[in-house]
């Protein structure tokens, strides 16, 4: 694949507004590119920053002959995870979704999104 590409792939942005001895600002990073990331004074500016950044990342990625990583696709993940956990733990969490009136799945997905 060729630069133009890259640039046309849905990367991961990880964007956090900071307040630290430096002042206020908004920092960015591309997971999916590692020590990709820029910081800007407003939201708008830190978007385009980043978009600068994964440029030149991936510039200097295929100019070396480095490989350059795609983005986290949606359908990498099933939707489905197998947890061990202590008979006593489960038991609990069953009991307390049964209390609910819910199943179990239904109970932990609730949890886990909160």
């Amino acid at each position: 694949m060729e630069l133009k590409d890259y640039l046309k792939l849905n990367y991961t942005y990880e964007i956090k507004h900071m307040n630290d001895e430096s002042g206020q600002y908004y920092y960015g990073r591309v997971l999916e590119l590692d020590g990709c990331q820029s910081t800007a004074d407003t939201y708008e500016e830190l978007g385009e920053s980043l978009k600068e950044a994964i440029e030149g990342y991936i510039e200097t990625k295929l100019a070396s002959g480095h490989e350059v990583p795609l983005p986290f696709d949606a359908q990498d993940y099933s939707g489905k995870l197998v947890v061990r956990m202590p008979k006593s733990l489960h038991k609990d969490l069953a009991l307390r979704a049964e209390k609910e009136g819910i199943s179990l799945n239904q109970y932990l997905l609730y949890k886990l999104a909160k």
